[in-house]
């Protein structure tokens, strides 16, 4: 008769047999608290955006409340209250977090792409294109990401496109250097000369090779510089550099109820406990994934 196996011992294979790269990433993901709950709430925040975007009338929910209703406080009928036109803070605090989502995740694309790219042939070329392409980048680093943003709106004008724009193009070097370190690391590596040896050419071995396998740090980057750029958006639109009047943006909000902010708080409180909220769990999140993806605590 055969003797049954160990159930420990089973248990212990199937645990680990089955896990590949991203298995093993989400198994050390969803064992921190703080990174599960942020996630969680940034699907919230995207299900409000696509919810406010197809299933709320905006013009008939705000703009038509009367004069009535200025300043109303938290209540029944209106869960966050009314601004100094009557406007329900409720639905422009939701209809607000697609601008805010849109300016994180829009403008560190623009980011990742042009700093990704400028990283990666700075470091797999080396010599004077690396020296070129990062004092380019030294340059940009060295002007405040918030002045640099004033003065690309100023250029380009008010638009949710142009702020895309002015908070993306600070966040250039900060891609442009991490990526570079990870290229700089991995371009010696004997899989590399394979693929010259076989003829591919330098671009295809860049981006098929070489970044496939440096793209942790940047992944994790990614995440951080999120909370940032939403951030950086609402101070340009609180400083009237952002999204014109009367889109209710997170930051423009609390530029208008600043001046009421001893009459009727909750019309700087409000988004404002939003944008906290925000940031801090794509910042948790990063930090989640960050110590996922670390092969440090791997061992």
């Amino acid at each position: 008769m055969k003797r049954n196996a160990d159930p420990p011992r089973i248990s212990v294979v199937r645990k680990y047999a089955k896990r590949g790269p991203m298995g093993e990433m989400w198994h050390r993901l969803k064992g921190n608290k703080g990174a599960v709950l942020s996630m969680i709430i940034i699907i919230i925040l995207i299900l409000i955006t696509v919810y406010s975007s197809f299933f709320i009338d905006y013009a008939a929910n705000v703009t038509g409340y009367t004069m009535a209703n200025r300043f109303k406080p938290p209540s029944a009928q209106f869960p966050f209250g009314t601004d100094d036109l009557g406007r329900d803070v409720f639905y422009r605090t939701m209809y607000g977090t697609r601008y805010s989502l849109m300016v994180g995740f829009g403008s560190i694309a623009l980011s990742t792409i042009i700093g990704v790219f400028l990283g990666c042939i700075a470091g797999y070329y080396g010599g004077k294109v690396d020296d070129l392409l990062m004092r380019v980048c030294d340059v940009l680093a060295s002007i405040p990401a918030i002045l640099l943003g004033m003065c690309i709106m100023a250029v380009l004008g008010q638009s949710l496109t142009n702020l895309l724009i002015a908070v993306g193009v600070p966040g250039v070097p900060v891609f442009a250097r991490i990526s570079r370190s990870s290229v700089m690391t991995i371009r010696g590596h004997e899989f590399v000369e394979s693929s010259k040896a076989i003829g591919m050419s330098d671009i295809r071995i860049i981006f098929t090779q070489v970044l496939p396998n440096g793209l942790s740090p940047i992944i994790v980057t990614i995440t951080t510089r999120i909370g940032s750029a939403i951030n950086e958006g609402a101070a340009l639109s609180f400083l009237g550099f952002g999204i014109p009047i009367p889109t209710p943006e997170w930051g423009a909000m609390i530029s208008a109820g600043r001046s009421y902010i001893s009459r009727a708080p909750w019309m700087t409180i409000i988004p404002g406990m939003f944008i906290l909220i925000t940031v801090l769990s794509f910042n948790l999140l990063g930090d989640g994934l960050r110590d996922a993806l670390d092969p440090k605590l791997k061992k």
